[in-house]
């Protein structure tokens, strides 16, 4: 039998009873549509994750996305109901940012804005609460595309202990984490990061700083160009989607992918990489603009490109477009 050279506590088990292990506990601060992504897949990957909100109904109403969608796992056969069990059983939510001194490793997702803006100022003091509870070396990490890290901890005493994250779900198996180092990121932080990739089964790709990183700065163009054909009246909405997922190997169309990520999230995206890069490429279309002023967000809005019923299931075009 070949010798194991590599440490297994490493990789969040302990070589002895009651040795802190990396990753032992998880922090999320923020439980909307991402937060909950990640506190799901997070659970899911056998690690404890302690989530912080604002109030106990955002805390209870999180819970219950997050079991709705192991619900819809286990009725795809993609689950078991114990699994299920042991995946609640490591969730914690909280009001309380003590709660999260015991973490490692912290991630902040806060909500967008109703208008898709996400504030700056909040999440740096989001950061400055974090340091006051979390140990020197425990990691703290924003889950953004826009935002520079460097800006963020800029104000830090431990400054070199964060990094930023992306997880791009568009869907289950896109298994792929865009890990950004800022200037005061230590290599050992980026490397824990990177174990923290693989201890999910994710993917880890190193990303310089950039508003808009790759996935998105990628997904934008193609999303702006494919509103553009639809203006031209070369081919309708749903024949543009299906061209999209045949011939280019995606699980879903361009419009589909928009709906889900939410229209206003993307529309304010694009300003802010127009503003940083000031390429006409990454500005938004008309549609999209008709979209967001309209309030016609996606599938959290039941009306994006698509029209979609309560469970997020698509019902056909929405042709107020």
């Amino acid at each position: 039998m070949a010798e194991i050279k590599e440490p297994i506590e490493g990789y969040g088990l302990s070589k002895k009873q009651g040795e802190r292990a990396l990753f032992s506990r998880i922090g999320v601060v923020g439980c909307g549509r991402d937060g909950r992504s990640i506190v799901n897949l997070t659970a899911q990957s056998g690690l404890e994750v302690v989530f912080i909100e604002i109030s106990q109904e955002k805390i209870q109403d999180a819970l219950s996305e997050i079991e709705h969608s192991l619900d819809t796992k286990i009725e795809n056969w993609g689950l078991t109901q114990s699994e299920k069990r042991a995946t609640m059983g490591r969730i914690t939510g909280s009001l309380d940012y003590n709660d999260l001194k015991d973490c490692d490793f912290v991630i902040e997702c806060i909500r967008y804005e109703a208008n898709g803006e996400r504030s700056i100022a909040l999440r740096k003091e989001v950061f400055r609460r974090l340091e006051e509870v979390l140990a020197p070396d425990a990691v703290i990490a924003t889950n953004a595309t826009t935002v520079i890290i460097s800006e963020l901890s800029a104000d830090l005493v431990h400054k070199e202990r964060c990094v930023s994250i992306h997880f791009p779900m568009s869907h289950s198996d896109a298994r792929l984490l865009e890990i950004v180092k800022g200037i005061f990121t230590t290599s050992e932080v980026l490397e824990k990061v990177i174990r923290f990739a693989h201890l999910i089964k994710h993917i880890p790709v190193e990303v310089r700083e950039s508003s808009g990183l790759v996935s998105m700065r990628l997904m934008v163009v193609m999303l702006n160009e494919a509103c553009h054909i639809l203006m031209e009246n070369l081919a309708s909405l749903e024949d543009i989607d299906k061209e999209f997922t045949i011939i280019y190997g995606q699980r879903y169309g361009i419009f589909e992918l928009a709906d889900l990520q939410g229209i206003e999230k993307i529309v304010m995206l694009m300003e802010d990489m127009f503003r940083e890069y000031g390429d006409k490429k990454y500005k938004a279309s008309p549609i999209l603009w008709r979209l967001y002023h309209s309030k016609q967000y996606g599938v959290k809005e039941r009306r994006g490109f698509y029209i979609y019923d309560e469970t997020g299931k698509r019902l056909g075009v929405n042709n107020l477009i």
